[in-house]
């Protein structure tokens, strides 16, 4: 096979079940729920309505045994009234966040106290709802509970599953973007639809293209990708379509193409943008037809293939200066993921950096941590190179650090922090670093205490707690 052409080994079918089955036992699962009220009637009446409901329901009689069912993570989700004895719903909220961060909480409040809603969503709840509430208001905020722990579900294992089986790291990360493009990847994979992939370089196209293969109901069937600027327009037709023996200078034997070799399975057009009109216009044809034509022979080749494409140029403003065919545009762009640049979703970074240090202080036998004001540098640069750039860095700080302690010197070199202070940043970026400045001034100033943080900015505590996650802050005054 010629440079920039790769083939991916699966597992048999018996070695691991494939995603797509994974996924739908996921759904098919019912849902089961835990009511916890020290009231027996109030518990009673809540079962009888939540069952006949159509779901499967338990009862625990005290904020103990709610503590202690809720725990073993055989449920969905837990109905809590806040207000109970010795243990109270916070406290079987806090337990089972704890042990069982999957499970959606409901919290009940007789009350309706501003205070105690916004205490019990900080702490992880789903949602909450005042006594006395209908019936129909108590089934709606459970649906919408079990729809998001099974997303969440398919989330998490989707993750596990493509972490374990092709590094994902490339799009680990809890921002709302990340979330968005593995809840797409679940719903696009299990179809045969063409898939079109954009994005700046190093945001993990590939690892994308990768998980919507293995997550389909091809996973057991090649995975083929070819790198369309790294071969000429003439070996690229070659090595696609294969050749006739004698069919131009060199070619002593028959050959078959990539698309023969990846037929049943995925292959993946990596640079899709680089190629040539002519080139687009034999593609388009072989993709709209279902079959190729060897070079030299005459005879069609029927092929059944789920193709996906990636490219980091606009194919839009290629179409428009002609450099790339519209009919071909408008084929492939049937279902689209636009990967965000690192820059858009900075909360991600501290985890990624945490993925990438345990990954090279593994590799490499060394202890290494971040020094002091290190994270902070980070979250500020505007990594180009995307996460790619982000690993990068990352290995050769762990290489050059020593002590133990890696340095800014370590990871952020003269000419990216220079590039980190150019000009070009967007409003939002700007806004964002002056939040986090603020944000950290006031955590430094109350060692560490949001309460007295939050009233130092003027704003709740929620919404600093939010803001945190959102720009990516952690903050130990130790």
């Amino acid at each position: 096979m010629a440079s920039g052409t790769t083939r991916d080994g699966n597992p048999s079918p018996g070695e691991k079940a494939s995603p797509e089955r994974s996924s739908a036992q996921v759904e098919e699962r019912p849902g089961k729920i835990l009511v916890v009220d020290d009231q027996r009637n109030m518990r009673t009446t809540l079962a009888m309505m939540l069952r006949g409901g159509g779901y499967a329901v338990d009862e625990a009689s005290d904020g103990a045994q709610g503590r202690e069912l809720g725990s073993t993570g055989a449920y969905d989700v837990v109905i809590t009234d806040l207000r109970m004895g010795e243990v109270d719903g916070i406290e079987v909220l806090r337990s089972i966040k704890e042990a069982q961060p999957m499970t959606e909480v409901i919290v009940m409040t007789a009350y309706g106290t501003i205070e105690s809603a916004v205490e019990a969503m900080r702490l992880g709840a789903f949602d909450y709802i005042q006594k006395p509430f209908g019936e129909q208001e108590l089934i709606v905020k459970v649906s919408k509970a079990l729809e998001s722990r099974r997303l969440h579900g398919q989330v998490q294992m989707f993750a596990q599953e493509f972490r374990e089986r092709y590094h994902f790291e490339a799009i680990i990360g809890r921002s709302q973007a990340i979330r968005d493009v593995l809840t797409r990847v679940t719903k696009i994979a299990p179809t045969d639809a063409i898939v079109l992939i954009t994005g700046e370089s190093g945001t993990g196209k590939e690892l994308v293209a990768r998980a919507v293969h293995a997550n389909s109901k091809r996973a057991d069937l090649p995975f083929v990708t070819i790198n369309c600027a790294a071969i000429t327009e003439t070996l690229l037709e070659s090595e696609l379509f294969g050749h006739a023996r004698g069919a131009f200078t060199g070619a002593a034997n028959a050959r078959k193409g990539l698309f023969e070799e990846a037929d049943g399975g995925t292959f993946f057009f990596d640079e899709i943008a680089e190629t040539t009109l002519a080139f687009q216009a034999k593609l388009l044809r072989a993709l709209q037809e279902g079959e190729i034509r060897r070079i030299g022979e005459n005879r069609p080749i029927k092929v059944d293939l789920r193709v996906i494409a990636a490219t980091n140029i606009d194919l839009s403003t290629a179409v428009e200066e002609r450099r790339f065919r519209q009919d071909l545009y408008y084929r492939l762009n049937v279902a689209r993921f636009i990967l965000p640049p690192l820059r858009s979703r900075r909360e991600d970074i501290p985890l990624l950096v945490e993925f990438f240090l345990d990954k090279y202080t593994r590799k490499m036998n060394k202890r290494a941590q971040l020094g002091e004001s290190v994270m902070d540098q980070l979250l500020m640069y505007d990594y180009p190179g995307n996460v790619r750039e982000l690993e990068n860095m990352v290995e050769q700080a762990v290489a050059l650090a020593s002590g133990g302690i890696i340095t800014v010197d370590d990871i952020l070199p003269e000419a990216p922090k220079k590039s980190a202070r150019a000009t070009g940043r967007t409003l939002a970026d700007i806004v964002d670093e002056a939040e986090r400045e603020a944000v950290l001034e006031a955590l430094r100033s109350t060692d560490g205490s949001r309460e007295r943080a939050a009233v130092t900015l003027d704003i709740s505590p929620t919404t600093l707690w939010r803001k945190m996650t959102r720009l990516g802050i952690t903050y130990d005054p130790k």
